[in-house]
């Protein structure tokens, strides 16, 4: 197993925790529809896939969104009740991230849209020691879009192979171990410790 050179972390659900529910229960309590009906409303479409991959700008959404739910607020509006889905605590400690820094490069990796990046980048000082963000709404692509990875790659600096990547989804682990990347499934912290001892990487 060669030496690693970058470490690479998804956002939701491996740093920050998040629960979708808490954003429909928000937006529905100004629309008086249930959150079940926006949550079908809203998969009905492939909005939040153009706003993910960048196909479709923030405000655009927010305005189609608002259209489709029946949402009367204003864009600052929508957008506080749309963050609402984190919950304050991360999922690994800051201190896990400045015992990393210096000695790897770090970096972002995510599904993710101009709405929720901008919102956490601002709440969770975790993210300020991070060296790059690869974000899917930059790149144009999801994973596990092959081109995804390859942009991490990009931004690593390092061979596949002399990165680390971690990941709640077992698809998005697949498709960075695809890539070269040695890769494993985000299942807590403590196991995330395991993983890293075992590429000889001790906090």
């Amino acid at each position: 197993m060669a030496d690693k050179r970058t470490l690479i972390f998804d956002l939701g659900k491996v740093i920050i925790p998040f629960d979708f529910e808490r954003g429909y229960r928000a937006i529905a309590g100004d629309c008086g529809l249930p959150p079940s009906e926006i949550r079908a409303r809203i998969a009905s479409t492939d909005l939040v896939v153009r706003l993910e991959t960048g196909l479709i700008e923030a405000d655009d959404f927010v305005a189609q969104v608002s259209d489709l739910v029946g949402f009367p607020g204003s864009y600052a509006e929508f957008c506080a009740h749309w963050t609402a889905i984190f919950l304050p605590e991360t999922l690994i400690p800051e201190s896990l991230i400045t015992a990393l820094k210096g000695r790897f490069r770090l970096l972002v990796l995510s599904n993710t849209n101009a709405i929720h990046i901008e919102m956490v980048r601002e709440r969770y000082p975790i993210l300020q020691h991070f060296d790059h963000f690869v974000l899917s709404h930059e790149v144009k692509a999801m994973k596990p879009d092959p081109r995804i990875y390859a942009a991490a790659l990009v931004h690593a600096q390092a061979e596949p192979a002399e990165c680390f990547f971690t990941d709640d989804i077992p698809d998005f682990v697949a498709g960075a171990r695809r890539a070269g990347i040695d890769a494993e499934q985000f299942t807590g912290y403590e196991t995330l410790l395991s993983h890293l001892r075992e590429r000889g990487i001790v906090v």
